[in-house]
């Protein structure tokens, strides 16, 4: 490459970085943090009635096995291979059933996946937008041809629900989406809901899910834990939990009612927006390659000219 197109090469370059820093339109688009939204979609969890079945996570692992990527974990007491037994979610488990045991008179089964938070953090700390919220239906959804596989989604969640195919060769991030794409799109119901043969998990809108919990509160006082997990937790979930044993015995951690959400997204955004961060490295990379090779030119001609004034002094000698 001759030393003016390598130069033009560079300007190009930066120059273009330069363009992209003005830029109004941002990569990263901003979650919704307004009201909550109690149309949105989500399923109430009711721990006492939980039997602990697991037919939930063989559903969803059956439905969205193919879509999500997802592959039977062996379970360390199984040399066949025969069993799907994960241990905790994973790159392979969107959906699980664990037993809390303080004594015999004293346990619950509790159900983990993905809490569809009204203002996620998942969302607002992803510079790329891989991480979404549908502002309808509130699902809180991934696009592994956008991530970048950066994993901010699996650091800014605080229930610790987004996990990384790290065993994978083309890996990507797996949470439950409320089957999306698979059961809820066909048959209008989360293939976990659909299964469950005593009706521990019961999908719907938000606002009709909360006056199911409270009405059972109210009408099974002794019962129950007398508040429902998510209504207020970090501004709302949609994902919300009744249960005879405190929430952070199932391993539900205590949290406030403001959503860490909004700092992080101003934060986050505003270094991304227009990819601001990254292309302000580029540009300054690429303003020092052209000044170095600028000088670096510089001194060739000079060199070059004394090769040449040289040359001659010896043809006269």
């Amino acid at each position: 490459m001759s030393k003016q197109s390598r130069r033009g090469f560079l300007k190009t370059i930066g120059f273009g970085g330069a363009a992209l820093l003005t830029c109004k339109a941002g990569i990263a688009g901003a979650s919704e943090h307004g009201q909550v939204n109690n149309e949105a979609l989500g399923m109430l969890y009711d721990a006492t009635m939980c039997v602990g079945c697991k037919a939930c996570m063989t559903a969803c692992k059956r439905v969205n096995g193919d879509f999500g990527n997802l592959s039977y974990e062996k379970a360390p007491f199984d040399k066949d291979g025969i069993w799907d037994a994960p241990q905790d979610l994973s790159g392979s488990t969107r959906t699980l059933i664990k037993l809390y045991k303080e004594s015999d008179a004293k346990w619950s089964y509790v159900k983990y996946s993905c809490m569809h938070c009204q203002k996620p953090s998942c969302v607002s700390v992803c510079p790329v937008s891989a991480m979404s919220k549908d502002k309808i239906t509130g699902i809180i959804d991934y696009n592994k041809d956008t991530c970048i596989g950066c994993r901010y989604c699996q650091v800014g969640c605080s229930f610790n629900i987004p996990k990384f195919q790290w065993e994978k060769t083309v890996p990507q991030i797996v949470k439950c989406d409320l089957c999306k794409s698979t059961n809820l799109k066909q048959k209008g119901i989360t293939a976990c809901a659909e299964t469950c043969p005593v009706g521990a998990i019961t999908f719907g809108k938000r606002k009709d899910l909360l006056e199911i919990a409270h009405t059972r509160l109210k009408e099974n006082p002794g019962r129950y834990i007398q508040s429902v997990y998510g209504e207020h937790e970090l501004g709302g979930t949609n994902h919300l939990y009744l249960a005879a044993v405190p929430y952070n015995k199932l391993g539900l951690p205590v949290l406030p009612t403001a959503a860490p959400a909004e700092f992080s997204e101003r934060i986050q955004h505003t270094i991304y927006k227009g990819f601001i961060a990254p292309v302000a490295l580029y540009s300054t990379l690429c303003f020092i390659a052209i000044k170095n090779q600028k000088k670096q030119d510089e001194i060739s001609d000079q060199k070059k000219t004394a090769d040449e004034n040289s040359g001659k002094g010896e043809e006269h000698k």
